[in-house]
């Protein structure tokens, strides 16, 4: 990991609190956002940036050899649909198989993973468009330090209906009982939300608790 440092960030969260991140958090590390044609993946590239991580949106179709030297990557997004058409989901696949680093999967990026570690994907019972009640069930992780209970923003037709083996699901809500996973085994996580628009509450808090996880990763 890089062993330089940015000055701290003030970062406005949703909920009218001050996020004081950056240096006393999380060590400038380089993490890439691979672009599955989402359209809040300059989002996702965003919030890192302002946090003061080192990063940069690179296309799916990028060779891993070319994204190895990353301290973590995420998996945006992308169009309805597009977790189950592999062609349209570029090198996620081998991305997965090879990154010996965390990985964060949102929305399509979690469906995706899902998907290609053994789970199942259909239509959603209720689709998410708008304002969702998360139910955090896990507070380890992603969801550290954060209520039971906040406001997300979602945009989805289909949802994970069965969890690979390995993983466990550590949110949900009223209308998507898979609305965040881990796996137990390797530093793989996936939200159905979306952390980085505005109308999430935590978001910027869920991110950093991701770096957090890396920076804690490549310490051990």
């Amino acid at each position: 990991m890089p062993a330089h440092q940015t000055n701290p960030q003030n970062i406005k969260s949703t909920s009218g609190d001050n996020l004081i991140l950056g240096t006393s958090h999380c060590p400038t590390m380089k993490v890439y956002v691979i672009d599955n044609g989402g359209q809040w993946t300059h989002r996702e590239w965003r919030v890192l940036r302002d946090i003061g991580v080192d990063t940069k949106i690179v296309p799916n179709t990028t060779p891993f050899d070319k994204i190895s030297d990353a301290d973590a990557i995420v998996l945006s997004g992308g169009a309805p649909s597009v977790a189950t058409d592999a062609a349209l989901m570029g090198n996620n696949g081998e991305y997965l198989d090879k990154a010996e680093f965390p990985i964060l999967g949102i929305c399509a990026g979690m469906q995706f993973l899902s998907e290609h570690f053994g789970g199942t994907l259909g239509p959603g019972t209720v689709p998410e468009f708008g304002k969702v009640e998360l139910k955090v069930i896990s507070h380890e992780d992603l969801f550290r330090g954060l209520p039971s209970e906040f406001n997300v923003w979602a945009s989805h037709n289909d949802e994970v209906k069965k969890v690979p083996n390995g993983f466990e699901v550590t949110a949900r809500s009223p209308t998507c009982p898979v609305e965040a996973v881990r796996s137990l085994t390797r530093p793989i996580y996936g939200v159905q939300f979306h952390p980085e628009v505005e109308n999430t509450e935590n978001g910027p808090r869920i991110f950093q608790n991701f770096l957090d996880i890396v920076s804690e990763y490549w310490s051990d």
